[in-house]
């Protein structure tokens, strides 16, 4: 699945989930700025979801070593790291309520594998 489809898949999402979500939302006596951020929500969430079709073990070396290097194309606003780490606590619900609508539909029938997997050492048990 490509960048652009991802994203084209998520902001549709976003298109409707947000004038929802803000409708939910507790209001404040207390004024706050919306101004808008360099990257949108939607491709905060497209950004994340690579991370989880990606073969990177971990985030931090997701985002400096693809995203900022080979994916400044798609994302022309992009963030420093801890600049987006600081984003991603506002798209964890819009994120959940995206891949939970993107679930499929169970046939009936689910294969489990049981077999055993050999360790080669007692210490390698947890990681396999």
């Amino acid at each position: 699945m490509g960048t652009t489809t991802i994203f084209c898949q998520s902001d549709e999402f976003c298109k409707e989930f947000e004038p929802r979500w803000e409708q939910h939302l507790l209001q404040s006596s207390l004024k706050w700025r919306r101004r808008q951020g360099a990257l949108c929500l939607s491709e905060i969430m497209t950004i994340m979801v690579g991370f989880h079709l990606s073969g990177y073990r971990t985030f931090k070396h997701y985002y400096l070593n693809y995203v900022l290097r080979y994916q400044r194309g798609y994302f022309p606003g992009l963030v420093s790291y801890n600049r987006f780490v600081e984003l991603l606590q506002g798209s964890l619900v819009p994120l959940c309520c995206f891949l939970t609508s993107r679930f499929g539909q169970c046939s009936g029938i689910s294969f489990i594998d049981s077999t055993k997997i050999s360790v080669c050492h007692n210490r390698r048990i947890g990681s396999h």
